[in-house]
């Protein structure tokens, strides 16, 4: 079997999965196990599902709404403390009652419990071909008529109908433990009737054994009769001859039938789901606070200072940090069109959307100035245009800080500035975070590094490495705010060209636990709303790529060591992530670049008021991959972004985990789109330099427009 077939036989189990919460009308806990029999488990309401690779649809729909009757109308309740009698009994007339109530909640399921129990009957399921169905037990017959009794001609006498009206009037589980008693004492007074037949039948047969017996011993007999049989007594039966009250319990045969019957619907040889859920992570273990950041900073530019000028004659070609600062103002001054371009259309799409939300009303008060219109004009009074708030807003940045980005992170941070500029410009409040697994973050009492989250099977594992480095915030003033930015601005550059300083121990580009971050955002934008009352947040990730595939906690039995041991496992094909706040599950499938997108998908469902935004910087020989994942390759949509990419070098992909996911030429960013010539030059090179600088502010505002609609 192919991993495509794999992944969609998860993917019709997980859809079996969304049909029994719809009908249950509540979030249950379904799950496809590697099991002989489904089950619901009324106290913790998780419902185990066998994995029916070999049921048809009709019968997978009948055999779900069955257990889901179960879950919606069985009580939590120990009724074996209650009542004496087989368990079998309270099962057939419970079943009984579950299914009508479920049919009477929903009409339309009727057809499927028809048309699976229609299955059931032609398939033999029940066993009864080569029985006479009339002369089983009354709780077989009965079982039989309430399931598959449209194709299976099943007759009753007076008092065994009556007991059949019983067990089709029950409405709760009360009644349900009525009937079962009821029908559980009829079965047995029967069945102790037929014993009794039985008894005298075989007494008679014995005393005639008896006659032949002793005819045998005067020699009459030949040799081989009867003599040699023996009829086993009661006693080795387990029963109690003479006694009223026997040991054998009346069976219900054709439950015990097709209990087995459905095993075989079951595919053993396959792996069985594996059900994950998100730790809920401690981001006092997780965030690296902003200030102890830049406390890092501060004491590395100070020793790199101190020795400035030895670096300079060491490395006479190297960019020291007093250069580097140049370039930041040069960028910082270059920058404030754009950043201004961002404001201006903020401001209008937000003036848009309160216009288009205004409502006009009558005061009540006559306008004087309209009098003189009373015979042709009905509307006489003055007007009132009320304009509602506007909304708060608010951004979260989350920065990739791998070591793939080296080639492209100064122009990444440049693109991220000038966001972070537009924000301080128009008051919103921002976060930027960097993820990363090279952060030293550790217990400042233990000297250790510290999980964020207690560790249990079934849970996705977050290393205790990853940390979210809280680079910039607007809780800070403009001047600590500029401080910040040129810190983060020296370490960008210091990865992108030969420096004479290195980055502070810690900053440095590392892994991409992209996936990890993912995680975080469930705690991070939650808290980042309430801290500022916030009605309108936006998540924008700025990456060169997919994360690092994920693993999960999973309990391995080693021989060598005493109990189980709790290790990891790798996410794939069979494992499915489950939602217990939105209800909803997602499956993976086996390639890894997949999985962000699934994280993704799982943060729109749980932040519906929340924008995910992606910017992907892209060096030119990247883009084609980058469409190639999203699109088949030189397909219609394939061909229209490649003619995107070569007018504009940029493009937007709408069909990710993002709601919108920007792609971005590096070259085009970091060139100058200053319209710049010099005094000789010719009318051919000032054509040029007129012409790229319209190019590259056509891109930029192209993009940022996309941009800020999405934000606004």
């Amino acid at each position: 079997m192919s991993p495509y077939e794999r992944t969609s036989m998860t993917v019709s189990h997980e859809i079996k999965s969304q049909l029994a919460k719809l009908l249950a009308t509540e979030d249950l806990i379904v799950e496809h196990k590697n099991v002989e029999t489904a089950c619901f488990n009324v106290h913790t309401r998780v419902l185990t599902l066998p994995m029916w690779e070999k049921a048809s649809n009709s019968v997978y729909d009948m055999l779900v709404g069955h257990e889901v009757g179960h879950a919606l109308y069985t009580p939590d309740r120990d009724w074996f403390l209650e009542l004496k009698i087989p368990p079998q009994f309270v099962n057939v007339v419970e079943d009984v009652r579950i299914e009508k109530l479920i049919k009477r909640r929903y009409a339309g399921i009727g057809k499927t419990f028809y048309r699976g129990y229609q299955e059931l009957a032609d398939q033999d399921f029940f066993q009864i071909a080569n029985e006479n169905v009339n002369l089983m037990n009354l709780a077989d017959k009965a079982n039989l008529y309430f399931k598959i009794g449209n194709f299976t001609n099943i007759s009753f006498t007076e008092e065994e109908m009556a007991i059949i009206r019983i067990i089709d009037g029950c409405e709760d589980f009360d009644d349900t433990l009525f009937a079962a008693e009821v029908l559980y004492k009829f079965c047995k007074k029967e069945q102790e009737k037929e014993q009794d037949t039985n008894i005298d039948n075989q007494n008679g047969q014995q005393s005639d054994d008896g006659d032949s017996t002793e005819e045998s011993e005067s020699g009459d007999s030949e040799e081989g009769d009867s003599a040699d049989l023996e009829t086993p007594s009661y006693e080795q039966k387990g029963g109690d001859v003479g006694n009223e009250t026997l040991n054998d319990e009346p069976e219900v045969s054709t439950a015990t039938n097709l209990e087995d019957a459905l095993k075989q619907l079951i595919d053993h040889s396959g792996f069985e789901n594996v059900y994950l859920e998100f730790p809920k992570l401690d981001l006092k273990k997780v965030v690296v606070p902003n200030s102890k950041i830049h406390e890092l900073c501060a004491e590395n530019w100070k020793s790199y200072a101190e020795n400035e000028n030895e670096y300079g004659k060491s490395f006479p070609l190297s960019f020291s940090i007093s250069k580097v600062d140049q370039q930041y103002s040069k960028f910082k001054r270059s920058a404030q069109k754009e950043v201004s371009y961002l404001v201006k259309e903020f401001e209008c799409k937000k003036a848009a959307d309160a216009y288009s939300r205004a409502s006009t009303s009558r005061t009540g008060i006559l306008d004087c100035s309209k009098l003189h219109t009373y015979k042709y004009n009905e509307d006489l009074f003055k007007k009132i245009t009320t304009i509602p708030d506007g909304k708060n807003h608010g951004l979260v940045f989350v920065l990739d800080w791998s070591g793939s980005m080296g080639n492209v992170l100064l122009d990444t941070m440049k693109q991220l500035f000038n966001l972070v500029w537009f924000c301080k410009k128009v008051n919103i409040p921002f976060e930027v975070y960097a993820f990363t697994n090279d952060y030293p973050l550790m217990d400042e009492v233990t000297g250790h590094r510290e999980i964020s989250y207690e560790k249990k099977p079934g849970l996705v594992y977050v290393p205790e490495w990853f940390s979210m480095m809280n680079f910039l915030t607007s809780k800070v003033n403009g001047k600590v705010l500029d401080e910040q930015m040129k810190n983060i601005f020296r370490i960008a550059y210091s990865h992108d060209y030969h420096c004479s300083f290195r980055a502070p121990v810690g900053l440095g580009l590392s892994g991409t636990p992209l996936n990890e971050a993912m995680i975080s955002l469930h705690q991070i934008l939650p808290k980042f709303k309430e801290e500022h009352k916030l009605q309108k947040v936006q998540c924008v990730v700025l990456t060169d790529g997919e994360g690092c595939s994920l693993r999960y906690h999973r309990q391995i039995d080693r021989g060598y060591v005493d109990g189980p041991f709790l290790g990891t496992g790798t996410i794939g094909h069979r494992c499915v992530l489950r939602d217990r706040g939105t209800g909803n599950t997602y499956t993976f499938s086996d390639e890894w670049d997949e999985m962000t997108d699934v994280l993704l998908r799982n943060l729109r469902d749980n932040f519906v008021d929340i924008n995910f935004i992606g910017i992907r910087i892209l060096q030119s020989r990247d883009a084609k991959s980058f469409m190639r994942k999203y699109y088949k390759f030189y397909s219609e949509e394939f061909r229209k972004l490649e003619s995107v990419w070569k007018k504009r070098k940029s493009f937007t992909i709408k069909t990710s985990g993002y709601h919108s996911y920007f792609g971005l030429s590096s070259s085009a960013l970091n060139s100058d789109d200053e319209f710049e010539v010099n005094e000789d030059a010719t009318k051919t090179q000032i054509k040029s330099a007129f012409a790229k600088s319209l190019n590259s502010k056509k891109m930029n505002k192209k993009i940022l427009g996309e941009f800020i609609s999405l934000v606004a």
